[in-house]
């Protein structure tokens, strides 16, 4: 056991921030092996009770969940900042030749490595990530977030037609291979297979018949895809699925549209869209700076509210142009006030940051686990200096509020605030 004191922000079942001041978090082995929270809380109500515990103090930072990234892409490490016309030219000229180097498993290994540098660099503790098509690209992710005791979901990319010699697959090939990584690494430590469709044009609709069989077969695995991203993306979709009801509805024809299934973009929905996401219990990954980057377009927070559709925040590396989770936060903040206007909406920074950890945790499916600091989740969190850079110790010194600090670290945040990060109890 061991207890930390510094100031805490977690989340209640009302998604409301609860924030001690001066807080004590404590962390103890569990059952399964796995270094918890077991009690968080006022230092001045708590500290009696651990008075014989070992206790690191960190008063003057603060502790908060570790960031929750829904969608990246870790072979995109080094595209991000390409530019482009859009996302199809992107995948093109750009994504598609980079990708087709992960066939080698070393070179896989090595940008797994700096990936997952960057992401403990910048605070993400949980990452639904693509692979590409090669399963050693899988493999050298898999093997590199286990060393590291990451909680990390990632999978084989499927795309066996509209694609370069390099990257496309086999369409049964690409499902045996899929089967045997989900044998191998599913449920493995803390990691997780999804069963992982590039977008619709890029698999045949008997490659997205056998994914959905998989996924019936294989009901505690996710499901990861793009839908909706981009206007000419949707007028391909739609050409190549003339019988399906929309975009999203390629998905579910296939199967593919479930508990655990997460689809980045969904910008250009309609409301049936929105109904199916709700009713099925797919999640939307939003992605705003990917899709600023490329013109993609604004996702709608209030209808997405209004259908009940659910969803959180993702970086998008190497469409979005920042592994930062602070960076992510503010995009959404300006896309939420794009629509203001029509909605009235405006995004409350502890909203943000509960889209970014403990409600994108709930959307993967793992709410209870990570993305908070209630007793019973994982010992993941993030130690946080809010006078990391002058203007932010200027800034954060004048807020009387926690919705003004909070703020205060997304505007004027990046991965200096971040001092350490630590998985499952171990600090950086």
């Amino acid at each position: 056991m061991h207890c930390y004191r510094a100031s805490v922000l977690r989340f209640d079942s009302q998604r409301q921030p609860v924030f001690d001041n001066d807080g004590l978090l404590v962390v103890d082995q569990n059952e399964n092996g796995r270094q918890v929270v077991v009690d968080v809380g006022d230092h001045a109500a708590l500290k009696a009770r651990y008075a014989e515990v070992p206790t690191t103090d960190w008063r003057g930072r603060i502790m908060a969940p570790g960031f929750v990234d829904m969608h990246v892409h870790y072979p995109q490490t080094d595209v991000i900042g390409a530019p482009a016309d859009g996302l199809l030219p992107w995948l093109e000229n750009y994504t598609f030749p980079h990708e087709a180097r992960f066939y080698d498993p070393a070179y896989a290994r090595s940008v797994a490595d700096f990936f997952f540098d960057e992401l403990q660099r910048h605070g993400v503790t949980t990452a639904l990530t693509f692979a590409t098509s090669h399963p050693a690209s899988v493999t050298a992710a898999f093997e590199a977030a286990r060393e590291r005791g990451l909680r990390f979901i990632t999978g084989k990319v499927l795309q066996d037609r509209h694609s370069p010699d390099g990257v496309r697959d086999e369409t049964e090939q690409s499902l045996i291979d899929t089967e045997a990584l989900i044998q191998r690494w599913h449920g493995v430590d803390r990691l997780g297979y999804a069963i992982t469709p590039r977008f619709a044009p890029t698999s045949s609709p008997a490659q997205l018949r056998g994914a959905g069989e998989l996924a019936a077969k294989y009901a505690d695995v996710w499901i990861q895809s793009h839908v909706a991203e981009n206007l000419d993306e949707i007028r391909w979709a739609r050409e190549l699925f003339p019988d399906a009801a929309s975009y999203l509805g390629i998905y579910g024809d296939a199967g593919l549209m479930r508990q655990r299934a997460i689809y980045a973009h969904c910008i250009h929905f309609s409301h049936a869209d929105r109904v199916l996401m709700q009713r099925s219990g797919a999640v939307a990954a939003v992605c705003p700076t990917s899709n600023l980057f490329l013109g993609s377009g604004f996702f709608d927070f209030a209808a997405a509210d209004a259908a009940g559709m659910r969803y959180g925040l993702a970086s998008d590396v190497g469409g979005g142009t920042s592994f930062s989770p602070f960076k992510t936060m503010l995009a959404a903040y300006c896309v939420g006030r794009e629509g203001q206007s029509k909605t009235g909406l405006s995004l409350r920074p502890s909203q943000l940051w509960w889209q970014h950890t403990t409600g994108a945790a709930e959307a993967l499916g793992l709410g209870g686990v990570v993305g908070n600091l209630q007793p019973g989740c994982e010992a993941d969190f993030v130690v946080l200096n809010p006078e990391a850079t002058p203007i932010l110790a200027r800034k954060t010194q004048q807020t009387n509020s926690l919705e003004e600090l909070l703020f205060a670290l997304i505007v004027l945040g990046d991965e200096r605030v971040v001092e350490r990060t630590v998985i499952a109890g171990r600090p950086s």
